[in-house]
């Protein structure tokens, strides 16, 4: 059983930086495609970053360019998102999201692109 928890949230003034974490069991990360998404208050879940299952590919949203890192921890069975420079619309849930193909190449951007959901945790960024 494939379990995906995140953690790392909180809330952080306009410029500041957050680090998420999501740990996974039961399936080894760096042998799945694994993203992060989000979803503000009355929104849609929207995509944000993606990391092929090689991590040699990684995929941003327009609004997150620059400011946003996906990376992953093999040792630790881990995927991260560095948020840096973050602002009050990056306010939001965030989830993250692994799909269940092994060596999996395609699509990365849509919510039906993945199997796998961690709970969420809430990111706040004040102005």
């Amino acid at each position: 059983q494939v379990q995906l928890v995140e953690s790392g949230g909180g809330l952080v003034q306009a410029g500041g930086s957050l680090r998420l974490s999501c740990a996974a069991s039961g399936r080894t990360v760096r042998n799945y495609a694994m993203g992060w998404f989000r979803q503000a208050p009355g929104k849609e879940r929207e995509f944000v970053s993606a990391i092929t299952w090689n991590g040699v590919n990684t995929q941003y949203t327009d609004s997150v360019k620059g400011r946003f890192t996906i990376s992953r921890g093999n040792a630790k069975n881990t995927v991260y998102l560095q948020m840096n420079s973050l602002k009050p619309e990056d306010t939001a849930v965030y989830y993250c999201t692994m799909n269940s193909r092994l060596y999996y190449i395609g699509g990365y951007d849509s919510v039906n692109d993945y199997d796998y959901w961690g709970q969420g945790t809430q990111v706040t960024v004040s102005s």
